[in-house]
C-alpha cells in the first residue's frame, strides 16, 4: 500500500514541474518525444502506446487529446461489446451485455460532452471532472456486475476497456493539476445554470398544490396516465427539454420506472413520501445486475424528485435489493423516502443533493461513485439476516482523481425500528474501503449508540485501502459519535476545523453554490 500511495505523490510532483517548465518557457524548448507528456500521467505507456502522431505544446492541448484518445477507444470497446450479443445465451449473460452496452453508451456520452466542452470553454473544470470521472465508473460498474454475475467471457471478449479505463485516469489527472490551480474562481464565474427559468427557481419551495404540473398520472382515472413510466415516456418526446413537471397523485405504484439520460430536467412530484409510493420487488437473486433491480433508475441530468417515496420490497434474504439508482448530473431528492435493504440507494455517479429524505437499509444501502450530499436527512438502519452486519456506506473511488465522495451533514443515524429491539445482536459500521480510494465523511450528525465504537470496518480480512481511502468525523453528537475508539488507520480523520471539512461541503463537493441557489431546495452551503 505504501508503494501506491509513494506512486501517487511522484505524480503529482511530476505534474507540478510540468505546469511550472509550461508556464514560464516557450513551447519550442520542451522536449518534442511524446515521452516527456506522457511521463506526467499515472499510466505512461497506455499514453505512449495511442499518442504516436501528436506532439502537443501546452497541459490544455495534451488534456484535449487523451479525452480524444480516450473516446476513439471507447468507440471500439463499444463495438466489440455489441459483437459479443449474439453470443448471449443465458439470461444471466443477456442480462450482463444489456446493462454493459447501457453503461458503454453513457461512457461515450460523457466523453463526447467532455470534449466539446473543453474545446468551446463552455463548461468548468469541476464539470470536466465529473464527467470524466463519471466515465470511469460506468468501466468499473460493467466489470463488476460481470464479476458478480460470472459472466467472466464478457470482459475477457472486451479487454480494450482496461485500456478505456487508464486513457480517461490520464485525462482526469490532468485535468485534475488544473482544477488543483484554479482555486475555486472559475465556478464562480459560471453563476447560475441557464437550464434554471425564474418559474422553476420557485418549483421546490412552492406548495405543492401550487405546482403546475404538464402531466399527471393518478390511478384512478383523474389523471393524463395511471402508470408513471408512462408520463415519462410521454415527457421523453417532447422537443425542447426544458422544465418538465409531473405530477404522482397520492397511491402505490408498483412498477419499476427509468428515465434515460436523454430526458433531461424532470421533475417528479408526489403527494407526500407517506402517500405517494413507486415500488418494486427485484433483486439480484432474480439473476439480474444490481442495477437492474432498481424500483428507480434515474440517469437524465438535472432531475429532481420531491414528496415521494421509492421502495423495494423483496427483502434482506434477498441480497441486493435497490430501490433507487441515480447518476443523473445536479440532481435533487428532496422530502423523499428511499427504502430497501441491501444496496437500497445506488448514487453510481456525478453530482446529487439530497434533502430532509429519509433512507433505509441494512448492508452497504449508501453506495456507489457519485459526489454525494445528505444533508438534514435521517438514515435508518434495518434489521439484517442473522450473521449478517450493517454497512452503512459503501463509496466506490477507484480512482485518486475522482472528484466524488460521500458527505453526511447535520443529519440522524439511528436505529429503525425492527432494529431497535435487536439492536445488540448486530454490529453496525458507518462504513468500509469498499475501493481504493473511497471518500465518506460525517459532520454534525447525531449517531445513535448502535454505530460499533470503531466506527469503520476493515474490507473483509484484510487490510485493503486502509492507507489511500479517506474517512473523516466531525463534531458529530450522540452516544455513537465519540471518537476514542475509532479505528486508528493512516487515512481516517477526527476533524478538528472548518478549513478541513469545506472540501466536503456543498459548494466544495458538488459546487452547489452555483447550482442550488435558483431552485428554491433549502440547503446550508458551509458545514
Amino acid at each position: 500500500m505504501a508503494s501506491i500511495t509513494f506512486k501517487l505523490l511522484f505524480t503529482l510532483t511530476l505534474f507540478s514541474s510540468l505546469f511550472s517548465i509550461s508556464s514560464s518557457s516557450s513551447s519550442s524548448s520542451l522536449p518534442s518525444a511524446v515521452d516527456f507528456w506522457c511521463n506526467q500521467t499515472p499510466h505512461p505507456e497506455s499514453c505512449k502506446s495511442h499518442m504516436n502522431w501528436f506532439r502537443p505544446n501546452h497541459p490544455s492541448e495534451f488534456r484535449k487529446m487523451l479525452v480524444h484518445l480516450a473516446l476513439v477507444q471507447a468507440q471500439d470497446m463499444h463495438k466489440e461489446a455489441q459483437e459479443y450479443g449474439p453470443k448471449c445465451a443465458t439470461k444471466m449473460q443477456k442480462c450482463v451485455f444489456h446493462d454493459c452496452l447501457k453503461l458503454y453508451d453513457n461512457t461515450i456520452f460523457h466523453l463526447n460532452r467532455t470534449l466539446h466542452a473543453l474545446h468551446t470553454a463552455s463548461c468548468s473544470l469541476s464539470d470536466a471532472q465529473t464527467w470524466l470521472s463519471t466515465a470511469v465508473t460506468n468501466i468499473e460498474t460493467c466489470r463488476s456486475g460481470a464479476l458478480q454475475l460470472r459472466v467472466g467471457e464478457f470482459t475477457a471478449e472486451n479487454n480494450v476497456s482496461e485500456s478505456v479505463r487508464k486513457m480517461i485516469s490520464n485525462a482526469l489527472a490532468v485535468n485534475g493539476k488544473f482544477l488543483q490551480q484554479e482555486n475555486n474562481t472559475e465556478e464562480e464565474a459560471y453563476g447560475f445554470p441557464r437550464w434554471f427559468s425564474g418559474h422553476e427557481r420557485r418549483l421546490l419551495s412552492s406548495k405543492r398544490s401550487s405546482v403546475k404540473a404538464h402531466l399527471v398520472v393518478a390511478q384512478d382515472g383523474t389523471g393524463h396516465f395511471k402508470t408513471v413510466q408512462a408520463a415519462i415516456d410521454a415527457s421523453s418526446r417532447r422537443r425542447v427539454k426544458t422544465r418538465f413537471v409531473i405530477r404522482v397523485k397520492k397511491g402505490i405504484y408498483e412498477e419499476n420506472i427509468e428515465v434515460d439520460k436523454d430526458n433531461e430536467n424532470l421533475m417528479i412530484i408526489g403527494d407526500g413520501s407517506r402517500v405517494t409510493i413507486i415500488t418494486g420487488s427485484r433483486s439480484v437473486k432474480d439473476g439480474i445486475t444490481p442495477s437492474m433491480s432498481a424500483t428507480a433508475g434515474i440517469d437524465g441530468a438535472h432531475f429532481i424528485a420531491r414528496d415521494i417515496t421509492f421502495r423495494n420490497t423483496a427483502g434482506p434474504e434477498k441480497g441486493q435489493v435497490l430501490a433507487l439508482q441515480s447518476a443523473s448530473d445536479l440532481s435533487i431528492f428532496y422530502q423523499c423516502s428511499i427504502e430497501g435493504y441491501q444496496d437500497t440507494l445506488m448514487a453510481h455517479a456525478q453530482r446529487q443533493f439530497y434533502r430532509d429524505c429519509s433512507i433505509f437499509g441494512t448492508v452497504d444501502f449508501i453506495w456507489g461513485d457519485a459526489a454525494i450530499v445528505l444533508q438534514n436527512c435521517t438514515i435508518l438502519v434495518r434489521k439484517p439476516l442473522q450473521g449478517q452486519g450493517n454497512m452503512i456506506t459503501a463509496q466506490g473511488r477507484g480512482d485518486p482523481f475522482q472528484n466524488t465522495g460521500i458527505s453526511i451533514i447535520n443529519s440522524c443515524i439511528r436505529a429503525a425500528p425492527d432494529l431497535r429491539p435487536v439492536v445488540k445482536s448486530y454490529e453496525t459500521y458507518l462504513g468500509g474501503p469498499w475501493q481504493q480510494y473511497a471518500r465518506v465523511v460525517a459532520m454534525k450528525t447525531y449517531i445513535e449508540g448502535l454505530v460499533n465504537p470503531l466506527g469503520w470496518s476493515q474490507w473483509g480480512d484484510s487490510d485493503f485501502a486502509q492507507d489511500t481511502c479517506y474517512f473523516g468525523e466531525y463534531m458529530n453528537s450522540g452516544t455513537g459519535s465519540s471518537t476514542k475508539d475509532r479505528v486508528q488507520w493512516p487515512r481516517f480523520h477526527v476533524l478538528t476545523s472548518e478549513n478541513d471539512t469545506q472540501q466536503f461541503s456543498v459548494a466544495g463537493l458538488l459546487a452547489g453554490n452555483t447550482w442550488l441557489p435558483p431552485t428554491g431546495v433549502p440547503f446550508d452551503i458551509d458545514i
